[in-house]
């Protein structure tokens, strides 16, 4: 998968990333030209930090880390699946937004210490909605707990005109601290020899959701289908709607126990590409794969998708990576089991061209199919 074409079915959903990338990557490089500006602060920028998940500034005895994400259109689910189900969902919408934000913020080592959220809909009226309003307070906070951070705030707007009237659009931002500073993880840490240690997703997580309504659309029953395969005979609204585990404890926990990690990758947009974020060329090599929630199976019958275009879109199983030199494998995957989140020892780093491939599926995507940076 080269790049993004109209016959891809996510790009047909209407997100395309081959038109979305250049821009950001125009941005990254006008970002870079401001970074100067901390100097005059007594501060200094980490510039191996940009393009990575989180930015990365130099305090002097430790890092500060930020980020800035969105949750994207899975609230557009839970609003549909409450019509059979009697419930707003708004409890894991929330954990959903807060996990976006936060994971990112992990991958780089960093502990959360405030998350602050952005809420902007169309009409006042939907802060109205009391039930609703109470779930989406109660998740945030119980994300903040679980996470072990403050909520700091944020901003709640009205944009008349500018979003529908009957939604949300939630996002927010994190600020992390990396202490000690040999804490911190970027992407020029991973070596030929590395292993790559996969936790598990829980569901499709926050990505690949305009491809997922656009199926319910086509769906015999819409979002009340039954998912074949399903542990719990859900329908398929209510299996999207699986909130997506924190990842942010588990690199905390690896750090503490004395696991000297490498790199970590959060699995979103993109697909399992993101295994090759670091810039670097390297190979990443796959022997072993996780087992595929059945959430997918339907997906890809339904979207029409191969094992590349399913691979290379959705998270397939893996929500997390974890890069580790090879004498870490064992005492890591024994902390991550201890916190409920096991890992999977699927595959190592190779020297050679910045790829990824997936032996089992007999399928590779190259460097240039990842242009982030």
């Amino acid at each position: 998968m080269a790049s993004q074409t109209d016959d891809d079915p996510y790009a047909a959903a209407g997100v395309r990333y081959a038109a979305m990338d250049p821009g950001k990557v125009r941005a990254q490089q006008a970002a870079a030209a401001t970074g100067s500006a901390l100097n005059a602060r007594g501060l200094a920028e980490l510039a191996q930090s940009r393009g990575e998940s989180a930015y990365v500034i130099d305090l002097g005895d430790r890092y500060l880390s930020t980020v800035t994400e969105a949750l994207g259109t899975k609230n557009l689910v839970a609003d549909a699946v409450r019509a059979f189900t009697g419930r707003s969902h708004y409890d894991a919408i929330a954990r959903d937004t807060a996990a976006t934000i936060l994971n990112d913020l992990c991958t780089v080592g960093g502990v959360p210490v405030c998350l602050t959220a952005y809420w902007g809909t169309g009409s006042s009226a939907w802060f109205e909605d009391a039930e609703r309003m109470a779930d989406l307070v109660d998740g945030w906070a119980a994300a903040c707990r679980d996470a072990g951070c403050a909520w700091g705030g944020g901003e709640t707007q009205v944009l008349t005109d500018m979003i529908n009237p009957e939604t949300i659009v939630l996002g927010g931002s994190a600020v992390g601290l990396i202490a000690p500073k040999h804490h911190l993880l970027l992407g020029d840490q991973v070596r030929a020899g590395d292993a790559i240690l996969l936790a598990a997703a829980s569901g499709i997580h926050a990505n690949g959701l305009t491809l997922a309504r656009k199926i319910a659309r086509d769906l015999p029953r819409g979002y009340e289908t039954p998912v074949p395969g399903d542990p719990a005979g859900r329908a398929y609204g209510e299996v999207l709607l699986d909130p997506t585990p924190l990842y942010g404890p588990l690199v905390e926990a690896l750090q503490a126990g004395g696991v000297a990690l490498h790199y970590a990758a959060h699995v979103t947009g993109h697909g399992w590409r993101k295994l090759m974020r670091a810039s670097q060329a390297l190979s990443y090599v796959l022997a072993r794969v996780p087992p595929v929630p059945p959430i997918f199976e339907l997906l890809r019958e339904h979207a029409g998708m191969d094992d590349e275009d399913a691979y290379g879109t959705f998270n397939m199983g893996a929500g997390f990576a974890l890069f580790v030199p090879e004498q870490e494998i064992e005492r890591a995957c024994q902390l991550a089991a201890e916190r409920g989140l096991p890992l999977l020892h699927a595959g190592h780093v190779e020297a050679g061209d910045k790829r990824v491939v997936i032996e089992p599926l007999g399928i590779a995507f190259s460097g240039d199919s990842l242009q982030i940076r």
